[in-house]
């Protein structure tokens, strides 16, 4: 594959990459062990720089993080055995890279308490996990990136030859695909309810009304996690591999010319529209997603490349910060949270703040960097 030109900011970053020095910044300035999803995206970060560095400092630090929550015992710090929530299994995937790279059981143990809390999860009537215990017959775009993933990792490792997991695994984006895309933009709305009961649930599908990025963000890295770990053979991949590309290219005619980046709600016709703005986590999610695209061969470089090195050279112009004082490098311009907890309104959206150094962003530009800077000569 031909080299990805990446321009430098300073004079500190042509020393290293822009991975090496955000996970540098972040490991200078000090982060809370955490079993929430943020950090889990984060730590993922953590294993791009090692790949790309080789450079132990890395994993030392992130083991000294996964190990406030994984116990010698093979619990997890805070586990609540009767409360589902999508969010919470997202850790698994961290929890499994460690027992790959140990072998050492309290990351099994770990990992199945989570597999088994799937088996236990509230499910729609289609057999769609719900988002939360708390949010009956709903599932959105976030929870296939928090869930299934995981489900899809933990399945390829210890039960590989199931194919009624693979099924299962397969459902729950059929069953995404089936109520939320939008075939007229390619573009999936936050998610839906089968029940058709929330407040903001079309009668007809029950789809949410909007396309907002950052749950697109999730659901189009989740794709790339699972299709990989996908039996060539289950008829679930080469479907998984269709939602991956035509999703893509609705990416492709949703970038903004301008900036390079993506709208916070990207239905139409927001783009552009007073309060909305170029959100930078799932700016770096679609950015992360087209590079990694490219080197599974899953898309066409000769279509993507150039219009994804526009999006990383966006983000590192827009969103890229510098501390004068000690040369730390900040993330801005990342939404706090986005929810179908309310009325799913335009209105609603735009009225969250912005976050800076928000985790959910830093590690998918971390994952961005990881591509564009293993293919840098």
């Amino acid at each position: 594959m031909k080299a990805f030109f990446l321009p430098f900011a300073t004079a500190a970053a042509a020393s290293r990459s822009y991975l090496e020095w955000t996970a540098d910044s972040f490991i200078q300035r000090g982060v809370e062990g955490s079993r929430w999803y943020g950090e889990a995206v984060l730590y993922e970060g953590y294993e791009a720089a090692y790949a790309l560095t080789k450079n132990e400092i890395y994993p030392d630090w992130y083991h000294a993080q996964i190990d406030t929550q994984v116990f010698e015992n093979g619990t997890i710090e805070g586990w609540t055995y009767d409360y589902y929530s999508l969010d919470d299994y997202r850790i698994g995937n961290n929890i499994l890279w460690w027992f790959e790279r140990t072998g050492d059981v309290k990351y099994k143990e770990a990992a199945d308490i989570i597999r088994k809390q799937l088996d236990r999860h509230p499910r729609t009537p289609t057999g769609g996990f719900w988002h939360r215990d708390s949010y009956p017959n709903q599932m959105w775009l976030d929870g296939i990136f928090m869930a299934d993933s995981f489900y899809a990792k933990w399945t390829s490792l210890f039960d590989a030859e199931n194919n009624t997991a693979w099924d299962d695994i397969a459902r729950q984006y059929d069953n995404i695909e089936a109520h939320t895309r939008n075939h007229t933009s390619g573009l999936l709305v936050h998610g839906y309810d089968e029940s058709k009961q929330a407040v903001w649930a079309d009668p007809v599908t029950g789809a949410a009304p909007l396309v907002w990025c950052r749950a697109v963000g999730w659901y189009f890295m989740s794709l790339l996690e699972v299709i990989p770990l996908f039996p060539e053979s289950h008829p679930g991949r080469a479907r998984l591999v269709e939602y991956f590309t035509t999703l893509a290219s609705a990416l492709k005619k949703a970038q903004d010319e301008e900036s390079g980046g993506w709208w916070l709600i990207m239905s139409e016709p927001y783009p552009g529209a007073p309060g909305n703005y170029i959100e930078s986590s799932a700016s770096a999610m679609f950015t992360f997603g087209w590079l990694e695209g490219i080197s599974l061969g899953l898309i066409d470089a000769g279509d993507y490349l150039e219009p994804a090195l526009k999006a990383y050279h966006s983000l590192i112009d827009r969103f890229v910060r510098v501390d004068d004082g000690d040369d730390t490098l900040h993330w801005e311009g990342t939404v706090q949270v986005g929810s179908l907890v309310g009325n799913g309104t335009f209105e609603y959206y735009i009225s969250i703040p912005l976050v800076e150094d928000d985790h959910r962003g830093v590690g998918p530009f971390m994952l961005a960097s990881y591509e564009i800077e293993k293919h840098h000569e």
